[in-house]
């Protein structure tokens, strides 16, 4: 086991190291200039004006030196300076990035507490409706544009019964909780204000629901195969033979063997719920990550692109590298 962890752990070294080269370069090629891009006409019209805004965010220099500053910036923590906003990129993503936790998680265990047993349902219960109804649930979530979606759910339980609150992350005329996390449900908990707690709650409802739709598709597909796979295995049929109820031989005998592949997208899941709520965030005016990358995108703000999108890939490479060292403790063959 400890050669195993070594080994993804020097993998996942190098994956970020290749990851940092990649995100350096799309952004050093990406078609137009972002100096042009924040100047007004007058001021880009002035060769000299243009020429010291390249020399402060060193456009000027060769590719391979921005690259090197590059790196020693992140080895000091520092991804740069936002020329938007014109504040530390780090700065920024530590401001933002609460709120694409807080409806990223609640989505992804709205995810896992919908697909696991659909898919658990639909394999016991093969062909029959429950079945069907698993399959219908998980083809209209992952077939769904998430912008249409949204819309829709926006449209019907907010304009039209006015069951769930508009868009943002509490009301208006309400105060948000003051706290160390910046997860608004965590923080108002800690104060003990449960009015901001529950205004903070409702608030997530709809977009957690639109952002989890399509990765209860998958959750409940896989989880349904890995089932019916795991259910036609000889082990199965031995602990049928020797009378046990179905109850435990589907949750301990058949469910451990079938969470592998579940693990696996589950991992994953996580990481591309927090990487793409861009157009959930935008929809809902969730005040995250997914808005600032679209603003950011839009003002060809290099640093911020580079630093949310290296944030992303070290976040991909944390959840594949639990991935792998959680599955030493689903298979002992793993770690043999």
């Amino acid at each position: 086991m400890p050669r195993y962890i070594a080994t993804r752990l020097l993998s996942a070294v190098a994956m970020a190291l290749l990851a940092s080269l990649v995100v350096f370069l799309i952004s050093a090629l990406v078609p137009g200039d972002p100096v042009l891009a924040q100047l007004g006409d007058i001021q880009a019209s002035n060769p000299q004006t243009v020429l010291e805004w390249r020399a402060k965010w060193g456009l000027d220099l060769p590719l391979w030196e921005r690259y090197g500053i590059f790196l020693k910036g992140l080895a000091h923590g520092d991804l740069g300076i936002s020329i938007a906003t014109r504040r530390p990129v780090l700065d920024d993503i530590v401001q933002y990035a609460p709120a694409t936790v807080e409806l990223a998680t609640i989505a992804f265990l709205l995810a896992i507490g919908v697909g696991i047993p659909l898919g658990i349902a639909a394999a016991v219960w093969r062909d029959s409706w429950v079945d069907s109804l698993a399959r219908a649930i998980s083809l209209l979530g992952v077939s769904a544009p998430t912008f249409w979606l949204a819309f829709i759910m926006l449209a019907i339980f907010y304009g039209w019964l006015g069951w769930a609150p508009g868009p943002g992350r509490m009301d208006p005329i309400a105060f948000p909780p003051e706290g160390p996390t910046g997860l608004f449900l965590i923080d108002a908990a800690l104060a003990g204000d449960w009015e901001a707690w529950w205004d903070a709650a409702a608030h997530l409802i709809l977009p957690a629901v639109v952002l989890a739709a399509a990765t209860i598709g998958l959750i409940t597909r896989t989880t349904r195969a890995a089932m019916l796979d795991a259910l036609g295995q000889d082990f199965v049929r031995v602990a049928r033979a020797k009378g046990l109820r179905a109850r435990v031989i589907v949750l301990r005998h058949a469910l451990p063997n079938a969470l592998v592949p579940v693990v696996t997208l589950g991992g994953l899941a996580y990481a591309n719920l927090l990487a793409g709520a861009v157009m959930t965030e935008t929809v809902f005016s969730w005040p995250g990550l997914g808005r600032y990358t679209f603003r950011s995108a839009a003002a060809l703000d290099f640093p911020a692109i580079m630093g949310i999108t290296l944030v992303v890939s070290a976040t991909y490479l944390l959840v594949n590298l639990l991935v792998d060292l959680s599955y030493g403790l689903l298979d002992p063959r793993v770690r043999r």
